[in-house]
């Protein structure tokens, strides 16, 4: 039997992030926003239930570090990871490690 998802991260940024929380809030799921430094101040970030800070500035050295994502995942208490398009949508490994 499988649970209700109650709290998904988006491991997105931007318009995408903001499309995924939209439908979340219509399904009563809480969400989590990972962001960068450089993407501290976007709306996004204010738009999820939750948001964790990923060190750094560039994609490599954050939303592309699995091992950040995931452990943004624990801290905020997800339940499910949502991929997002581009990035990690479609990495194995990513897939695998979730």
């Amino acid at each position: 039997m499988s649970r209700p998802i109650t709290r998904l991260l988006v491991a997105n940024r931007a318009e995408i992030a903001s499309r995924v929380f939209r439908t979340c809030r219509s399904l009563g799921i809480e969400t989590v926003a990972i962001h960068s430094d450089a993407d501290a101040a976007l709306p996004y970030v204010a738009e999820a239930d939750v948001a964790v800070r990923l060190p750094g500035s560039t994609p490599a050295e954050t939303y592309l570090r699995i091992d950040l994502v995931l452990d943004a995942a624990k801290r905020a208490g997800a339940d499910a990871i949502h991929p997002g398009y581009g990035f990690l949508s479609e990495n194995a490994e990513f897939a695998q490690a979730v």
